[in-house]
């Protein structure tokens, strides 16, 4: 389920849920994902909640507990402005900023951890980024290239 609570142009929940079932699908998740896209202020609050940290931030991932995995695998919210900004910086579309954080979020619900993962995440977010043909991934633009070497994916693996 997708839901937005910040409207910006071109933003459409139909387009954004298609990408999400995609993206849910190639990361192997089995459970729900709901996505909330909304602004600065309630991702600030959400971040202060859950993560002790009173600062907003782009995208947040909250995966569901273990008893309940396979219904729900978890919650992505989204801030509209942050993606906007980002994408303006970036010379791409907000909704491709979107996809791309729904994308990140996505892969933190099916278990991967670029802070703790030796570039694992990295890895495969740039994979399904090419093959979903979206701009610089989140983890591409804010890691050091001499940290996280991207490289390409074996054939023999599927997205």
């Amino acid at each position: 389920m997708v839901i937005i609570k910040k409207k910006m142009a071109g933003l459409s929940q139909a387009s954004l849920r298609r990408f999400a079932v995609r993206a849910i699908e190639a990361a192997g998740i089995t459970g729900k994902v709901n996505v909330l896209v909304t602004d600065s202020r309630e991702l600030q609050e959400l971040n202060r909640r859950f993560r002790h940290k009173n600062a907003s931030t782009d995208v947040l991932s909250f995966p569901a507990g273990q008893q309940v995995a396979h219904e729900l695998a978890g919650d992505i919210a989204i801030s509209a402005e942050i993606a906007a900004a980002n994408a303006r910086k970036l010379g791409h579309s907000p909704v491709q900023e979107i996809k791309i954080l729904i994308l990140h979020g996505v892969l933190h619900l099916a278990g991967y951890d670029h802070e703790r993962d030796n570039g694992l995440m990295a890895r495969r977010e740039a994979h399904l980024r090419r093959a979903f043909k979206l701009p610089a991934a989140l983890l591409e633009r804010y890691a050091p290239a001499r940290q996280v070497r991207v490289q390409r994916p074996n054939k023999s693996r599927g997205i």
